[in-house]
């Protein structure tokens, strides 16, 4: 028999199962950071494909709600909230995601995977004028609820 939740008594890889956890409000913040050159975060605002920031926000909102699709054991939860911040800094793009619900299990996947995506999609919607663009310390900055209960970075 496994320690590990996501495994079998055979060893085989399962989703766990948490039907039994009461429902609880859950949320989660994430960070990531995007390194951009000084030439490109000039040129963001004449950017031809559109505002990079606010597409990047759209993008991390509709990952998170499709988080579950994404990671193969994640569990699909009805997201309560799902927010990102992009703040142009001199060296990039910081990106904070949010996420939050009420479910029997955590939103810290839903947190990071709308991080990703948003960093993934400031990428895309600049690679035009920088080549050399890093996505960069991905990591979570707090939980809170659940049997764990809180962790702040």
């Amino acid at each position: 028999m496994s320690n590990l939740s996501h495994y079998g008594d055979a060893g085989e890889v399962r989703m766990v199962d948490v039907s039994a956890k009461a429902e609880t409000r859950r949320a989660a913040r994430a960070h990531v950071f995007v390194r951009i050159s000084r030439e490109a975060l000039e040129k963001l605002p004449q950017n031809p494909k559109g505002n990079p920031l606010e597409v990047a926000r759209i993008a991390g909102i509709a990952a998170a709600k499709r988080t579950s699709d994404l990671i193969p054991l994640c569990h699909p939860l009805m997201l309560a909230h799902a927010d990102v911040e992009a703040t142009v800094e001199p060296d990039g793009v910081r990106i904070i995601a949010s996420a939050a619900t009420t479910a029997p299990t955590g939103v810290e996947m839903e947190a990071l995977t709308a991080a990703s995506v948003a960093a993934l999609t400031v990428y895309d919607m600049l690679k035009a004028l920088d080549k050399r663009i890093e996505i960069q310390d991905l990591y979570l900055l707090e939980k809170s609820g659940g049997k764990s209960g809180d962790f702040r970075r």
